[in-house]
């Protein structure tokens, strides 16, 4: 049973959702970009849900058509190049946002997580680093990069993130995907990047 609820959470929170998750959280937050119109939010959120989620699954189910390439990707390579292909996608969600002259810092969150995706490429040839964990970490960056900046608290939002990254990890845990420091790792990769750029850019 627990097994059961772990891979479910796991789904639920996968780095493939996340992205357009965070954003829709972040869209109705109460930061000042949460004011603009329902018609702008769902064109930001169809278009950071087909460059982080539908783009990069198409790209490797066209990958996956060779007996060679798994899915599961779990040698070292072959997990550096489905991070490359997402960071080539969500490059081109950034250039995107930017011909639709987005705020800029919904740009700037784009090019923040290509920068996490490629730490985290850098990394998968010798470590299994946990990429639920960079993208949590990531939200949670953002969400405090942002209350310390603007003088805006979203304390719930703050405390949900937090909550499902701790769900999130245990679950990982429960299921032996990855070792404690994996999880650790992957946290504070994504943390430390979104709140850096956040911060002082």
């Amino acid at each position: 049973m627990a097994s059961k609820l772990a891979n479910i959470v796991t789904v639920i929170l996968h780095p493939v959702i996340l992205p357009t998750l965070g954003f829709l959280l972040l869209l109705n937050s109460g930061f000042y970009f949460s004011y603009i119109n329902w018609e702008a939010k769902r064109l930001i959120l169809i278009v950071v849900f087909f460059s982080t989620a539908i783009l990069p699954l198409m790209m490797m189910s066209i990958l996956s058509l060779n007996p060679k390439f798994r899915l599961s990707i779990e040698k070292g390579g072959q997990r550096a190049l489905t991070l490359l292909i997402s960071s080539v996608s969500y490059y081109l969600g950034y250039m995107l946002l930017a011909r639709l002259n987005a705020i800029p810092l919904l740009k700037v969150l784009m090019i923040a997580a290509v920068m996490v995706l490629l730490g985290l490429l850098f990394l998968s040839f010798w470590w299994k680093i946990s990429s639920h964990m960079a993208a949590l970490g990531s939200l949670t960056g953002i969400l405090l990069a942002l209350s310390f900046r603007t003088g805006t608290y979203p304390i719930w939002s703050i405390i949900a993130v937090i909550l499902a990254s701790g769900i999130t990890a245990t679950s990982l845990l429960l299921l032996s995907r990855n070792k404690l420091w994996h999880l650790e790792a992957g946290y504070a990769l994504g943390f430390t990047i979104f709140y850096l750029v956040i911060y002082f850019i």
